[in-house]
């Protein structure tokens, strides 16, 4: 739906292998500008390398959301920002460290095949659900608590950064992460996927032709 710009996985070549932080929350939700600003605040005291996809509608246009000057400047050496990407080559990154996500069904399929840990940021529709299986049965990510205002407040972002990138649980998570891009790998290879896709096909073939049963 946008044009992708190459230039963030040049600038992720350069990075040290997992240091940075990825940040997007896909194409359809929006975020508010006092969530961009708690987002931008957390992200500056992180000291942590970023890349931040911030889609044409969330930049300075009708919706009236945009970075302060600020932030720009004081994080331009250890941070990117661009329109859109190709997010399953940036997963894929040896520099990526982890993925501040709503936590939509694709992005997380993509965040297991790839051994991404996840900073969970879920909005609606299935997110919530989504969310609650990367921090209690996948256990390769943390989530975000939200206020009562609906809002994550920066100390909270900040919070989850930490327990992500340096924290006590952060090679924890990473291992996790890890095994279940073993697992998914297997499952494509010959295990549960391809048995399931399988039967599936033989299925249709005999509904649709009653004499091979």
């Amino acid at each position: 739906m946008w044009k992708v710009e190459d230039s963030c996985m040049e600038w992720l070549d350069k990075s040290p292998p997992s240091s940075v932080i990825y940040v997007s929350f896909g194409s359809l939700v929006v975020l508010s500008q006092e969530q961009v600003d708690n987002l931008d605040t957390a992200l500056m005291n992180s000291n942590k390398a970023f890349l931040w996809v911030i889609k044409p509608s969330d930049g300075v246009s009708k919706d009236g959301v945009e970075l302060p000057i600020e932030f720009v400047g004081e994080t331009k050496e250890r941070g990117l920002v661009v329109k859109w990407c190709t997010q399953e080559k940036v997963l894929m990154h040896p520099s990526v460290a982890c993925f501040i996500s709503p936590c939509g069904w694709n992005s997380t399929l993509e965040t297991l095949v790839t051994g991404v840990p996840v900073i969970a940021w879920p909005f609606w529709t299935d997110q919530p659900t989504n969310a609650m299986l990367i921090e209690n049965v996948f256990r390769n990510g943390v989530r975000v608590n939200i206020a009562k205002d609906g809002t994550a407040s920066a100390e909270e972002i900040e919070r989850c950064i930490r327990d992500v990138m340096d924290g006590p649980r952060a090679e924890g998570l990473k291992k996790k992460a890890m095994e279940m891009k073993e697992s998914a790998q297997k499952a494509l290879k010959g295990g549960t996927s391809n048995k399931n896709i399988d039967q599936f096909i033989s299925y249709l073939i005999i509904a649709g032709n009653p004499a091979r049963a």
